[in-house]
């Protein structure tokens, strides 16, 4: 999946931008990453709740081994039925922003580092 096919599955959204990211790609619209393409496959960016959702229609966790042990990053596959239904991909993509806005409201802030004086 690539930009230009993305760009079409969310037509209906609006806007997106691609950046290449641990051999994937981020999905991002208005300054946030709302979704990740990673291992031939598309994720939203999910919270409890709409995880439970995409999971009562067969979708799956993004996650992977690290160290030995499973990390998952809260994103979830979009519905198969999504990629025939731009209204239905645009619904779950504007969820998934609302999310992804959220939790980058909700991150701690970074400072900015203090200079030293010698």
């Amino acid at each position: 999946m690539d930009e230009a096919s993305l760009a079409d599955l969310f037509i209906a959204f609006g806007e997106i931008r691609c950046r290449r990211m641990f051999g994937g790609l981020g999905v991002y619209a208005e300054g946030v990453m709302f979704a990740l393409v990673a291992q031939g496959r598309l994720y939203l960016k999910a919270d409890k709740a709409f995880a439970d959702e995409l999971s009562s229609r067969g979708c799956e966790p993004f996650a992977y081994e690290a160290r030995g042990r499973r990390v998952s990053l809260g994103y979830w596959s979009m519905p198969e039925a999504a990629f025939d239904d731009p209204e239905e991909a645009a619904a779950l993509a504007r969820q998934a922003l609302v999310l992804a806005h959220r939790a980058k409201a909700e991150a701690p802030r970074r400072r900015a580092p203090i200079p030293r004086t010698t």
